[in-house]
């Protein structure tokens, strides 16, 4: 029986772990799990599950959480990167759901690869910060690495489990191209934060509503999936996908082009993850191919989608590079979601950290993380020097 730990809980990514883990009790158990906020929902979910151990950010989300806790036996309480970290070395546990938003993921995600975990990673900024540490920590300490996210996930069940990448020509990320796909470009300008959280497919938090919209999420992937496949940046294109249909290609050298293709719903990918090389049953719906009308494909716009070209750029120029991407974009898209700047504001601002912030060169995940600070310190300086 697995011992997981869920980094990141009440969010989207942990809800619908657990929702898989109550379909099969006698293959999971939870040992671990962590929240920012919401403590409320975390005292339930501890007392629905019963793990061992809670990770909360503080003393006051403790007693927080401590309040709303009706179980008979209370689980221990860790708090902050301290308890995070202990959490994903402790040798109780054995799988670990790093689904923490943001750099407040990172160190835990690090800790649970020097440990040699089993690791089921949805945190973006693990990969897109500090790529080549990270994987490095993954190999030197033979752990395993599983994504999670729909797009990696995809290639990672296309391509072939012995030598994977020895044929490939290339993989291929689809992206749905967001709610400003087919609207006049120069009407970018004026667009509102309610527009660019309303996504055609599906509903999301307000950040990654608006990271779609721009299609810098597409360029996070990008630089993911060159860090999880070893991937050289020419072997990964971006394609629009309107339909979300297929969630990922992998194109081999013969011409072959395998598809992973299915609902968006995220319990496919990760309980592919968690049973992996197995398989398992859950409870989304089953995928009626005779509903599917039609499949459409175009390439990305780089005027439409400058953020894109951005990771494109970042990605070839390292790993600092990177760390300022992610960290300024965090930024524009806060300030843009305030109603503080303009949507256009959020490519702009990207393009003019990446060129006015020296490039360090980043060997710790501590550097990695005083450098993420650094950026969002300078982006925050830059953003409202621009107001004044």
């Amino acid at each position: 029986m697995q011992s997981l730990v869920i980094f990141g809980a009440t969010g989207s990514i942990g809800t619908s772990t657990l929702d898989i883990i109550a379909c099969h009790p006698d293959k999971y158990r939870v040992y671990a799990l962590s929240a920012f906020s919401h403590m409320e929902k975390l005292a339930h979910l501890a007392q629905r599950f019963s793990p061992k151990v809670l990770i909360v950010p503080d003393e006051k989300a403790k007693k927080d959480v401590l309040s709303f806790y009706q179980g008979a036996t209370i689980p221990e309480i860790r708090i902050g990167q301290e308890g995070l970290c202990e959490t994903a070395k402790d040798p109780l546990a054995d799988t670990i759901v790093c689904a923490i938003v943001g750099a407040a993921g990172l160190k835990s995600a690090y800790a649970a690869a020097q440990a040699g975990k089993r690791i089921l990673l949805a945190n973006k900024e693990v990969l897109v910060t500090a790529g080549a540490l990270f994987m490095k920590a993954v190999k030197d300490h033979h752990a395993t690495l599983l994504p999670i996210d729909s797009e990696h996930n995809a290639i990672f069940q296309c391509l072939p489990k012995q030598d994977s990448t020895k044929y490939l020509h290339k993989v291929i990320i689809t992206a749905s191209g967001g709610p400003f796909r087919n609207i006049p470009i120069d009407s970018l300008a004026t667009v509102t934060p309610e527009q660019a959280c309303k996504h055609p497919n599906w509903n999301m938090g307000r950040k990654i509503s608006v990271d779609s919209a721009t299609m810098v999420n597409k360029g996070l992937e990008v630089i993911e999936a060159k860090w999880l496949f070893d991937l050289d940046v020419s072997q990964i294109d971006v394609v629009i996908h309107p339909q979300s249909t297929i969630h990922s290609m992998v194109q081999f050298i013969d011409g072959s082009l395998l598809a992973q293709m299915g609902h968006h719903d995220m319990r496919i990918p990760i309980s592919y993850a968690l049973a992996y090389p197995d398989r398992i049953s859950h409870q989304a719906a089953s995928f009626d191919l005779s509903q599917l009308t039609q499949l459409d494909f175009m390439p990305p716009d780089n005027q439409r989608y400058p953020c894109l070209s951005l990771a494109f750029k970042a990605l070839k120029e390292g790993i600092g590079a990177c760390t300022i991407l992610n960290a300024s974009n965090e930024i524009a898209v806060q300030e843009f979601l305030d109603y503080k700047i303009k949507f256009t504001q959020i490519a702009e601002t990207i393009a003019t950290m990446l060129q006015q912030i020296q490039l360090p060169v980043l060997t710790t995940i501590d550097e990695v993380v005083d450098f993420d600070a650094e950026v969002r310190a300078k982006t925050l300086q830059y953003l409202h020097s621009l107001r004044s």
